[in-house]
């Protein structure tokens, strides 16, 4: 049986991290396993965008540089990569993004390398999708001996939850990664890229940061819940379903997961997944906000849910208020929807993406319900969600 080992931590002091990922690795079956002295370990880091690790929006920085450490310390040459989304002056914002998350700062004090992978080159790879065209993946994914992908716990606005099958999305360099937001806009298409992504480069370990984690709307515009857990496996699909448990949910009901699902990616039965560490069963995360479009209490049937989140749809309006005019928003929309001037949507062309509200840096693109019932429901606050 694969196994998910869940820790507690809740601080993100550098020598209690260290202590609760080895201790974690151990239970793997040892770093011995994974890494061994002159690899070059690649870290794929969540850095959706130029945030503050206090933010939750991505991998905290003292969670890496415990990994770093761990890895350096065992001899290792270590490389931090990622491709933020986004656009400003159409130029993905990565590198701005390494300064702000204070990455930069870690690969200093910590002998690591940073590896942006808008400007390290690309390896093509074959598509095994229905879409069926030849992919562009960053090189230094097929440069490095190992590759460690380092998930942030968060909600999505768009597809309820980002994980660690999710988080590979940004080996996708640049700008390119609009172009498969407009090709599956849909989350449940948008799953068979990530698919492709996870049979084309091989991710060895998957180490989640849910000390941090974000609720409500995420990836970028939520707020911090105290998760204080780690989680770690080799199974990348069975640390989702885990996560997506402690969270109250079922993993049946993550649409953009289904394509992992159904081309085995990995386990996706709960009952087939160990649970060690600190716990050795599924952990519940109370309180724990979902985002706006995941509403109902009758979460196990997934047309029930599909007929909820109709109801609650939401789109995204820009409020001018909190608009700063840095044109992330106009130049990451993957249809050209938004009006460069007033930051209008056209809603004839929007293909609910996401991406201009997923990307904003300022929270100020909101998500407004489309049902007039809906409003009202919420309104009256019987639409509390958990």
């Amino acid at each position: 049986m694969v196994k998910v080992i869940i820790q507690e931590c809740s601080e993100y002091e550098i020598n209690s991290l260290i202590l609760k990922i080895n201790d974690g690795i151990e239970r793997l079956g040892g770093w011995d396993l994974f890494v061994r002295p002159g690899d070059i370990v690649l870290l794929k880091v969540n850095l959706i965008g130029p945030k503050p690790s206090e933010s939750a929006a991505i991998t905290h920085s003292e969670f890496l540089r415990a990994i770093v450490r761990i890895l350096k310390q065992r001899g290792c040459e270590v490389w931090i990569g990622d491709s933020s989304g986004g656009a400003i002056a159409g130029i993905a914002p990565t590198a701005k993004s390494f300064k702000v998350s204070g990455y930069e700062e870690v690969a200093k004090e910590e002998g690591a390398i940073i590896k942006n992978f808008d400007s390290e080159g690309v390896m093509e790879v074959c598509s095994k999708s229905k879409y069926g065209e030849t992919m562009y993946l960053a090189k230094p994914i097929f440069d490095a001996d190992v590759v460690i992908n380092l998930p942030k716990l968060k909600t999505h606005s768009a597809g309820i939850y980002t994980g660690a099958v999710k988080n590979v999305f940004g080996c996708i360099p640049g700008l390119r990664k609009a172009k498969y937001h407009k090709m599956a806009p849909n989350p449940k298409d948008f799953g068979e890229i990530l698919a492709d992504i996870h049979q084309s480069a091989k991710f060895q370990l998957h180490i989640m940061d849910g000390i941090y984690a974000m609720q409500g709307e995420g990836p970028t515009a939520g707020d911090v819940y105290l998760g204080n857990k780690i989680l770690m496996s080799t199974d990348p699909l069975a640390l989702d379903t885990v996560a997506i448990n402690m969270i109250g949910m079922k993993i049946e009901e993550v649409p953009n997961l289904s394509a992992a699902i159904e081309r085995e990616i990995g386990e996706s039965r709960l009952e087939n997944i160990t649970i060690d560490g600190d716990f050795k069963s599924v952990p519940q995360l109370e309180g724990f906000r979902l985002p706006k479009r995941y509403k109902g209490s009758n979460r196990r049937n997934y047309n029930v849910l599909i007929k909820v989140i109709d109801f609650f749809k939401t789109a995204p309006r820009i409020n001018r208020k909190k608009c700063r005019n840095c044109n992330v928003c106009v130049e990451s929309c993957p249809v050209k929807a938004i009006n460069t001037d007033t930051k209008q949507i056209d809603y004839k062309i929007c293909i609910e993406c996401m991406c201009c509200h997923e990307l904003c840096m300022h929270k100020a693109v909101e998500l407004k319900k489309e049902n007039l019932l809906a409003r009202i429901f919420d309104s009256l606050s019987f639409g509390k969600y958990r």
